[in-house]
């Protein structure tokens, strides 16, 4: 049947969906609508939610071996640690939109494995390296092969839901770099008790082990992440039709991208102030990752106690996520809650600017969770907002990649903002990240002042070509 002859409409006392097919007259009662969406969260979410936390434990798995020996081993001096944790964005960041053009052509099942294969085989290379010049090779090599997963994975899943259902799932993938932020560093202290077997050091170990869990893991992968829903083969004939009505995605996914296309998205000034809010988002985010076992260590613990006391912070934001993303899809909104938390944000970085020692522990660390909940907690709903304002599948799919890899300019800048130099206080990097959260701030709503005219605008050209879109989220 197909979907442009058809017409869904709900029952609200059952959650089913009544089919209508204006050329056939046919009227049919088969599609259990909720039933549909919880099989439709088992077969996309999961694989990709695990696919990411080894992924992003593996990149920044480097600032644990950095504690661990790393640094003396290979003789890493002033800026170098820093330089090795940079050199990983320049890939990344340069092949987000042609990973996401890829994709398209080999089909997700295929591409993202591949990523993630490769990927965990040059970590275990990493874990063998002997110099500063092999540990740059490895760490461009696996901004490459990790380049495709983050932008790739939002592509994937903005084509299955709708724009109310949408916030819980990306959040529920978002949260995957909050549970491998909190116990990556635990994980990394528990490999560490390997240190002298097979008379390998144990940051070597770290790099070893965590590869090979991430090639089983894209083994699994290949076998159970999923295609698009025009493509997919685990649906029944009418829930693929239900599912591309509701959904309005019954574009083929191997609609051509050409270099004209791309052009014409960048030429809007929406994408940019998109892409610079999630810049000045993410510069704070990683430098919260990248950095707070250095933080927490000027609180006066011991290095398994600072891992330890690295979690709360990331349990904080995790909740903050869950509610938020919650409140989100139940009042169909987003940028309120990106507001309250940047002023979350903002608040926990004025107490770590201005409050120091001791005698204000408390203060501190709860300036740490705040700082968390107001990064960690809200990037799910930011790129939600941004990803699933877009429509069809090259918009999404320029968009999904420009988006991300133009916010992980960030990553770069994370690197430098707390220098072993500046501890204990790290006024630099506070004042760093407090600037560009005031500067998201702005972005957040010049962008949801855009999207606003852009809707007035669709509401416009619906009353003239009769085509009912799903309105755009402020």
């Amino acid at each position: 049947m197909s979907t442009s002859e058809e017409m869904i409409i709900g029952d609200p006392t059952t959650g089913n969906r009544i089919s209508f097919n204006s050329k056939s007259g046919e009227l049919r009662r088969d599609v259990d609508e909720r039933k549909l969406l919880r099989k439709v969260d088992l077969h996309v979410l999961p694989i990709l939610f695990i696919v990411y936390v080894a992924a992003f434990i593996d990149r920044v798995n480097i600032s644990s071996a950095l504690t661990l020996g790393l640094t003396q081993e290979l003789g890493l001096t002033d800026q170098q640690p820093n330089i090795a944790l940079t050199i990983f964005f320049v890939p990344y960041i340069l092949f987000e939109i042609p990973s996401n053009i890829l994709m398209k052509r080999f089909n997700p099942h295929v591409w993202l494995p591949s990523c993630i294969l490769i990927f965990g085989l040059v970590m275990i290379g990493q874990g063998f390296v002997q110099s500063y010049g092999a540990l740059l090779a490895t760490r461009f090599l696996l901004g490459l092969a990790e380049a495709g997963i983050f932008p790739g994975s939002f592509y994937l899943i903005s084509f299955w839901y709708k724009r109310d259902e949408a916030q819980k799932r990306f959040t529920f993938y978002w949260t995957s770099t909050i549970i491998a932020g909190a116990f990556g560093g635990l994980l990394a202290s528990a490999i560490a008790e390997l240190d002298g077997v097979k008379d390998l050091a144990s940051w070597r170990w770290v790099f070893i082990l965590e590869g090979i869990a991430t090639v089983l893991i894209a083994v699994l992968a290949f076998f159970y992440i999923t295609d698009f829903p025009k493509e997919a083969t685990w649906l029944q004939p009418e829930e693929k039709d239900f599912l591309l009505a509701k959904t309005e995605t019954n574009e083929s996914h191997q609609v051509p991208i050409t270099v004209k296309d791309v052009l014409a998205f960048l030429s809007q000034p929406i994408h940019w102030v998109g892409a610079i809010m999630y810049l000045s988002l993410l510069i704070p985010s990683y430098s919260f990752v990248f950095f707070i076992p250095s933080i927490v260590q000027t609180l006066g613990y011991s290095t398994v106690q600072t891992q330890l006391h690295s979690v709360p912070p990331f349990a904080a934001a995790f909740g903050f996520a869950i509610v938020t993303a919650y409140i989100s899809d139940k009042f169909r909104v987003r940028s309120p809650l990106i507001i309250l938390g940047l002023a979350l944000l903002i608040t926990g970085l004025s107490l770590l600017t201005t409050v120091h020692g001791p005698s204000h522990f408390s203060t501190e660390y709860a300036g740490l969770c705040l700082t968390a909940m107001g990064t960690l907690g809200i990037g799910g709903i930011v790129v939600c907002w941004y990803v699933m304002n877009l429509r069809g599948h090259v918009e999404r799919s320029i968009g999904s990649a420009w988006f991300i890899c133009f916010g992980n300019i960030g990553g770069i800048i994370a690197t430098f903002a707390f220098l072993k130099r500046d501890a204990p206080y790290y006024r630099t990097g506070y004042l760093v990240c407090l600037s560009t959260s005031s500067l998201c701030v702005v972005a957040c709503a010049l962008y949801g002042l855009l999207i606003w005219r852009k809707r007035e605008a669709e509401g416009r050209t619906e009353s003239t070509d009769g085509v009912k879109r799903e309105p755009l989220y402020l």
